[in-house]
């Protein structure tokens, strides 16, 4: 079965059209971005905004991955009741500047989301990416909380911890899938950053993927590939993540991340944390399952 096919059942049962889920295999690719070469864009500065556009121009800016007319989805993290200077979400001037870019670009429609961990009416007002991406003030964004009737179950063929799973609809369905992550500690995962935000689009009891929960991270993104990934370093969370809390455990980098291969835009935030690639079982197993490159010196490092 195609894409094409697949999104069509997808819509058919999401509707009552027919009674069977669609449970297919899908297999690598088929809902993914084509595999481009491992380029990472690295930039500096104090103005998040700007900082952006200038992190995108070594790639060829956002409209090397948007095209006129399609529907993207912006997936930042947005799962924790804290400001912004805590350090637990996506800084909200990165996401709000992303969502600009998107539509210059030509997107139609664009869709900013992520599924909580806590309550997310508090975590859509206290990260402040909600109040950002609604002051850009246009019809084709939104910013809204997860349906939980859009949750599909997906068989994953190259599955080797998930065989099979519940991922959200819209971003099955997205033309453009933008990951906009926040790196920061982790307790279970050492490091959360750009594999792990596909947490934010899947359903189900994820409690239960935190058994080798590198490798479950891995087979979930061999489903949905970003087609670009852009890592929120302005500031990181080095101790007692994901949820943070105390200031002090704040480190300011004013750094932004880009690169449409997010194995090697993970290896390559490991190194803020004066780790290396290979401490992260995500990012070992995302570089087994040929989702992008782990090693540092087969990446090509670009200093916007």
């Amino acid at each position: 079965m195609d894409r094409r096919e697949f999104l069509k059942h997808v819509a058919a049962w999401s509707v009552g059209a027919t009674a069977v889920p669609p449970l297919f295999e899908i297999t690598p690719g088929l809902l993914a971005a084509e595999a481009a070469p491992p380029i990472v864009s690295v930039a500096k500065g104090k103005d998040y905004e700007d900082l952006v556009t200038k992190t995108l121009k070594p790639l060829g800016g956002m409209g090397a991955f948007v095209k006129k007319g399609q529907t993207v989805v912006v997936k930042p993290n947005i799962a924790w009741d804290r400001s912004p200077e805590q350090g637990a979400n996506t800084h909200p001037l990165v996401v709000k500047q992303v969502v600009r870019e998107v539509l210059k670009a030509g997107a139609s429609r664009v869709l900013v989301f992520d599924r909580p961990c806590q309550d997310q009416r508090r975590t859509y007002a206290n990260s402040g990416i909600r109040k950002a991406v609604e002051s850009i003030d246009d019809s084709r964004v939104t910013c809204t909380y997860v349906d939980d009737r859009k949750w599909v179950p997906v068989k994953i063929e190259k599955g080797k911890a998930v065989k099979e799973w519940q991922f959200y609809k819209d971003a099955l369905e997205a033309d453009c899938y933008i990951n906009v992550p926040i790196a920061k500690h982790h307790r279970s995962a050492t490091l959360t950053i750009g594999l792990k935000n596909i947490l934010g689009i899947v359903g189900g009891n994820r409690g239960e993927l935190h058994t080798s929960l590198g490798q479950k991270l891995a087979d979930l993104n061999t489903v949905v590939r970003p087609h670009l990934t852009i890592v929120d370093a302005t500031r990181i969370l080095l101790r007692n993540g994901p949820v943070g809390g105390n200031l002090e455990d704040v480190k300011v980098l004013d750094t932004i991340i880009a690169s449409p291969d997010t194995v090697a835009v993970d290896a390559y935030a490991t190194t803020l944390f004066d780790r290396k690639p290979e401490e992260i079982e995500s990012t070992k197993a995302g570089a087994a399952h040929g989702l992008g490159v782990m090693d540092l010196d087969q990446i090509k490092l670009i200093e916007a």
